[in-house]
């Protein structure tokens, strides 16, 4: 691409950091999460939510377990003042719930934005405006003492109002486009605020650091969030808030990292939906960490239903290999994935094993309400013989023998191949059925009868071949192998009797046995199969199948 040069690094480095963060492995405790959906999220909406559908979705945010949500810009519009309102004044709001509105630093807003919280128990003002250099020379045209007054000026009025207020208001700051900002000036700003502030351990206050727009590799990200942590004043009453959206595709990333470097919160939305990219995804960062053994403290394990309450009043879609909640995330078509899923999930099942180390399954599928064998294993021309088996086992308590499995893997992939589609479950079984159990069309056996004589069985055999009935008189070693006999008789063809395997179908209320028989005929082998209330009568039928295959 030829205009490169002509992007610059629009981000500052800090200086006097030490990284220890990159030290630790991993996250220790779940942040305090503030969903942003009912404002980031749905000012990116190409047609905004209902009030009504506002209010479904702050409820399913209650339920999910979020306990700081904010719900709009109220000095901005009527339709989010009307939203604070109505979540007042109908009492939909958890007495364990803050809500959050956002406010610019201009008297009227403000005033605005506090007339909106009247009756709310717990509130956050969120107060802002914005400071990187690109804003402050091309938009605002302001030195930088300017745009420390306006937060000044902001921050003096929330705290009046604050005082004045009847419920347990607190304040939040954020240096607005923050990652494009000076790290020595964004310090200087925030603590210009927390100066007037003043926070306490029983009032803090939280400051907010946006990467507004990515612009830095994530590890720079929390080295100016460890920065901040280290230079702002009043740190022990200060929880450090990250925003960040999803430019670079690296917002789960800059999460992580900016927790380790001294993060307490996290400001997103479900399925990061957002400005452009979007703003980080809480569901991935949430089950990233239960994932690692840490509880987030919000509830994902009906999955599907908060996607598809999601999709519908936002009019979204979750993308199928979005992590944990798309559609496909825990899909297998490889045969040698789905091999080793089936064998690490039988695995846990002879050993009792708790802990999950299932193969390229990060996450129980189960936790997040999904089924294993609807979501699991995924039959397509790429599937192979041990998802196949899988499937016939788990859903429809058929255990194929090895090499019937293999045999019939080939056949379910050639119809998939042919037919350029992925096959159900309830096809695959089907398939099943069709080709390989209880086939009687070219051969059958009418009538059997059958007398021991010594340690002998005589039979009695009528098999119909091809259209018409022959009664063949046999002596074998028993019952399959006098049908057998009889079977060679009457259609000239020469086989051996290779493998034999039967079980019990398991669940099946009518008791029905299944049998699997391959025979061999000129170095080719041939499988049938039988199911039958009879074990031995199961057994015969796969016998006629696997010869009908043959024939």
């Amino acid at each position: 691409m030829k205009n490169s040069k002509k992007y610059v690094k629009q981000y500052f480095e800090p200086s006097g950091v030490t990284m220890d963060w990159t030290k630790k492995t991993s996250i220790e405790k779940p942040p305090v999460w503030c969903s942003v959906d009912l404002r980031d999220g749905n000012q990116a909406l190409v047609i905004p939510m209902s009030l009504e559908e506002k209010l479904e979705f702050f409820q399913l945010l209650c339920k999910i377990g979020f306990k700081e949500i904010e719900v709009g810009f109220p000095a901005a519009s009527e339709t989010e003042y009307e939203l604070c309102r109505a979540l007042i004044e109908r009492d939909l709001i958890p007495d364990d719930v803050t809500i959050q509105v956002l406010t610019q630093s201009r008297e009227h807003i403000i005033a605005k934005t506090f007339e909106a919280l009247k009756g709310a128990k717990n509130a956050i003002v969120h107060l802002y405006n914005s400071t990187s250099v690109a804003q402050r020379e091309q938009v605002f045209k302001r030195e930088k003492k300017e745009i420390v007054d306006i937060a000044v000026f902001g921050a003096k009025l929330c705290k009046k109002y604050q005082e004045e207020a009847e419920g347990n208001i607190r304040l939040e700051y954020s240096p607005e486009s923050f990652t494009g900002t000076e790290p020595e000036f964004a310090a200087e700003i925030c603590n210009a605020v927390l100066d007037i502030w003043k926070p306490t351990a029983e009032r803090k206050a939280i400051i907010n650091l946006p990467a507004t727009v990515e612009n830095s590799m994530p590890h720079v990200y929390a080295n100016q969030v460890e920065y901040m942590c280290k230079n702002l004043h009043y740190r022990e009453n200060v929880v450090i808030s990250l925003h960040p959206h999803n430019d670079r595709g690296c917002a789960v990333a800059d999460s992580e990292m900016g927790l380790l470097a001294g993060g307490d919160r996290i400001e997103g939305t479900l399925f990061g939906n957002g400005e452009r990219t979007g703003n980080v995804d809480i569901v991935t960062v949430a089950l990233n960490m239960y994932s690692q053994g840490i509880d987030p403290l919000l509830d994902f394990s009906d999955l599907p239903s908060i996607t598809q309450i999601y999709e519908r009043v936002t009019r979204m879609k979750v993308y199928e290999r979005q992590p944990y909640s798309g559609q496909l995330v825990f899909a297998a078509f490889s045969g040698s994935h789905q091999d080793a899923i089936a064998k690490g999930m039988k695995y846990r099942v002879d050993r009792n094993v708790n802990e999950w180390t299932v193969p390229y399954l990060p996450l129980d599928p189960a936790d997040v309400g999904r089924v294993y064998e609807a979501d699991v294993i995924r039959i397509n021309s790429q599937s192979g013989k041990g998802g196949i088996g899988y499937i016939l086992e788990t859903q429809f308590k058929l255990v194929l023998p090895p090499k019937l499995r293999e045999q019939f893997g080939y056949h379910v992939k050639s119809i998939s191949d042919h037919e350029h589609r992925e096959l159900s479950s309830q096809e695959v079984y089907d398939i099943f059925m069709r080709d390989f159990v209880n086939l009687y069309e070219k051969l059958n056996v009418l009538e059997a009868g059958y007398q021991e004589v010594g340690d002998k069985l005589k039979g009695k055999i009528v098999i119909e071949y091809n259209g018409s009935a022959v009664t063949v008189d046999v002596e074998g070693n028993g019952r399959l192998d006098c049908v057998s006999s009889a079977i060679k008789q009457v259609t000239g063809k020469a086989y051996v009797l290779e493998n034999y395997v039967e079980h019990a179908l398991e669940g099946k209320s009518n008791s029905q046995a299944a049998s699997y028989i391959c025979i061999v005929s000129d170095g080719k082998p041939y499988w049938g199969a039988g199911i039958h209330t009879d074990i031995m009568t199961s057994s015969v039928k796969a016998l006629v199948s696997a010869v009908n295959r043959m024939l």
